[in-house]
């Protein structure tokens, strides 16, 4: 017998049966939005996900959402804001000193969208300095020991120990995909430019994504379809893919035995389902792409951040700096070899990803690493972001730590709901052994 929503935990919902409750009218959002809080309060001082949050603020929110009409998809569901993106009512200090309660002026167009769509603003979550590679204060949900990721550090961990069932982050290298495979949830980086950039703090032009973490495939299509306006992915279909590449390259050597075990696993339980499962290979030319998207990265980073680095030097960490140095010391012939060569893959990729229907790669070098000094390698991640196509991750496999590990499955620029619809039927099959419900 299934429980009633009395019995169950508002919080532990995910974000498609909560709006379902919500614009029944069944449950109130003031009611999600104070459990939720119950939850941030007793977890919060061991995983410190967020860098803002004003509970009468959220409730006050939530309250306004009750007393009035349907707001549409997101009535009444909490959201969570990487503190890299503009939010008009809450301050916005990227992660760095220098903005400390800096508050701009405007909602970034992905705030503004899921408020449209009526979601609650539920806070900021950390982010690392510009959200670049030096850490936040945030730890992992199932153990503070070890990092969460970066640079979604705060987004990640709040989904993955339910503080949230939905948060906003960006990806420039691997910000999305690695901390989602290590907080064992689903994450997705969409197609360059899909989600609208507006208001997001700009590091690199050619390489900045807008992407979502969630606990489900369906709960990230559904928060795709409030914000991007692209496409109806409300209620997305399983789609059973025919052909499976499975890609080691570039970089399958970095992998630890237990992220390339996981893959295998997966590729062998999609086998004995029926799948053909091929061997997918980069050219060599793809071999070049981490290479080329460290150079992209670091010179347009260089230049984003040229306002703090002249006035407000003293105030970067030593690890953004040498960033920037290496930006500024990158010869322009350089940068425009290395668009080059990303422009000439982007031409190639579309071809070889059309002999199968997705491919499935490491998501992250293995599971999260221990301390907190450093959010991982975004070895993984950096060929595809460089490349502009969408990729997914979902949790597989736990480490020797028990800490999860997940697969990334990658699709062609612009065929977002296919990956989508794939990805959800590939979720249902696989075992999904880094289930976060263990988080007490």
């Amino acid at each position: 017998m299934m429980p009633s929503l009395r019995q169950l935990v508002l919080h532990r919902l995910g974000a498609r049966v909560l709006a379902d409750e919500l614009a029944a009218r069944r449950v109130t959002s003031e009611a999600v939005i104070r459990d939720c809080l119950e939850r941030i309060a007793s977890r919060e001082e061991t995983v410190r996900a967020w860098s803002f949050l004003d509970p009468e603020l959220a409730i006050r929110q939530a309250q306004d959402i009750d007393r009035g009409p349907y707001r549409g998809t997101l009535h009444g569901v909490p959201v969570a804001i990487k503190d890299i993106i503009d939010t008009y009512d809450m301050p916005t200090e990227y992660g760095s000193s220098i903005y400390a309660g800096f508050r701009p002026g405007a909602d970034a167009g992905c705030v503004a969208m899921s408020r449209s769509a009526g979601a609650v603003i539920m806070g900021k979550t950390v982010t690392t300095e510009f959200a670049a590679s030096h850490p936040g204060k945030t730890t992992h949900p199932l153990n503070p020991n070890h990092t969460p990721g970066g640079s979604s550090s705060g987004s990640a961990a709040s989904v993955a120990d339910f503080m949230v069932p939905l948060a906003l982050g960006t990806q420039t290298g691997g910000s999305v995909i690695r901390p989602a495979s290590f907080c064992g949830i689903v994450g997705f980086k969409p197609s360059f430019g899909f989600i609208n950039r507006s208001g997001v703090k700009q590091i690199s032009d050619s390489l900045d994504t807008v992407g979502i973490f969630a606990r489900s495939v369906a709960d990230c299509a559904f928060f795709l379809s409030a914000i991007s306006g692209a496409f109806d992915y409300r209620e997305i279909d399983a789609r059973r893919p025919v052909r499976v590449g499975l890609c080691e390259t570039p970089s399958g050597e970095q992998a630890s035995a237990e992220s390339r075990a996981a893959l295998h696993q997966a590729a062998d339980a999609l086998r004995a389902d029926g799948l053909a499962v091929v061997e997918f290979r980069l050219p060599e030319p793809f071999a070049r792409l981490p290479d080329a998207h460290h150079t992209v990265d670091y010179f347009e980073m260089a230049r984003s951040l040229q306002h703090e680095y002249r006035k407000h030097r003293e105030r970067l960490s030593p690890a953004l700096l040498s960033r920037i140095q290496r930006g500024l010391d990158c010869r322009p012939v350089e940068y425009e070899s290395a668009l080059k060569l990303a422009d000439e893959c982007r031409d190639t990729i579309d071809a070889l990803l059309s002999s199968v229907d997705l491919v499935i790669t490491p998501s992250a070098a293995g599971e999260a690493p221990a301390g907190l000094a450093s959010t991982g390698s975004s070895t993984f991640n950096r060929t595809w972001t460089l490349l502009g196509v969408p990729c997914l991750t979902l949790p597989v496999a736990r480490g020797t730590q028990n800490l999860p590990i997940g697969i990334q499955l990658i699709g062609r620029s612009r065929r977002d709901a296919q990956l989508l619809c794939a990805g959800l039927w590939i979720e249902r099959a696989l075992p999904q052994l880094a289930d976060c419900k263990e988080i007490a």
